[in-house]
């Protein structure tokens, strides 16, 4: 285990530095304002532009509003910035992740191998923007109108992980229980369902359903996942509670290997699981 978890090393996940107000966030709206200011725009006209309100550009540029990938692409044109604003459009775009997730955003992007356990919802690369939109607004404490829209759109840009290529390799193995739990409706999880059924039908792709009936589980210690970075090291990702852990001692990654591949093995094969989550569409 890499990591101990005292107030110091929650502090420092939190990352402040990137939080609205601060850092890259607050340097972005400066930026905005001097390049806006020197097209000689006030800021109910740039807003119509590109299609915000004046308060919202106003936020933005004041360091406390998250401005979204749209913005900025809009922004730079509009501005003839000739892609000032876009080049820090990666950096702004790390601060609509909660902190506790940033590092693994960033690693997942990039990540030849993909190996997930989900016990409490979908993992958040199966999710449609409904049941995630779903999943925001059951947050306590509640989150504000337009944090729940930066992150909804986050976690729709984590899913062009499908689009890359060389394709990674990816493996689900998900409780049945998930896929019972109608979070946001019926019609909502009947879509997510449809969602992953054809996602699990990509070549790169296989969904494995654990079946409440199984007595036997390998991995009721709690969710996690293993990635294959870029650099060609095994690391492994849990989180629970807003707080997060990457592991990267080899010792602890090999255990959790162990308890994903029993895991897949109790669990329904990938043409299994698919008939199964066809049965439950039936029944939504």
């Amino acid at each position: 285990m890499t990591e101990v978890r005292d107030e110091e090393t929650v502090r420092q996940q939190r990352r402040p530095e990137d939080e609205p107000g601060t850092g890259v966030v607050t340097a972005f709206g400066r930026q905005l304002k001097l390049l806006r200011t020197r097209a000689g725009l006030e800021r109910a006209e740039f807003g119509k532009r590109v299609g915000y309100s004046g308060d919202t550009v106003a936020s933005i540029e004041q360091g406390r509003r998250i401005p979204q990938a749209s913005f900025i692409d809009k922004a730079d044109e509009v501005l003839g910035a000739g892609g000032v604003l876009r080049a820090l459009k990666e950096e702004v775009g790390k601060a609509q992740y909660p902190a506790m997730f940033r590092d693994m955003a960033r690693i997942e992007a990039k990540a030849t191998a993909l190996n997930l356990y989900a016990m409490y919802a979908v993992p958040g690369l199966l999710q449609t923007e409904g049941y995630a939109r779903a999943v925001f607004h059951m947050q306590r404490p509640l989150l504000e109108d337009d944090v729940i829209e930066q992150r909804l759109e986050a976690r729709m840009v984590r899913q062009e992980i499908f689009l890359r290529r060389p394709a990674p390799l990816m493996s689900f193995v998900i409780e049945e229980a998930v896929l019972r739990r109608p979070l946001g409706g019926a019609k909502v999880m009947r879509e997510t369902l449809e969602h992953i059924l054809v996602t699990g039908q990509s070549r790169n792709v296989e969904v494995q359903v654990m079946p409440i009936e199984r007595e036997d589980n390998g991995a009721l210690g709690g969710p996690f996942s293993l990635i294959d970075t870029d650099k060609g090291q095994r690391i492994a990702y849990a989180e629970v509670q807003d707080h997060s852990s990457i592991y990267t001692d080899a010792g602890y990654v090999r255990t959790l290997e162990a308890r994903y591949g029993i895991l897949r093995s109790q669990a329904l094969t990938p043409s299994e699981s698919a008939a199964f989550i066809k049965q439950l569409m039936g029944e939504t």
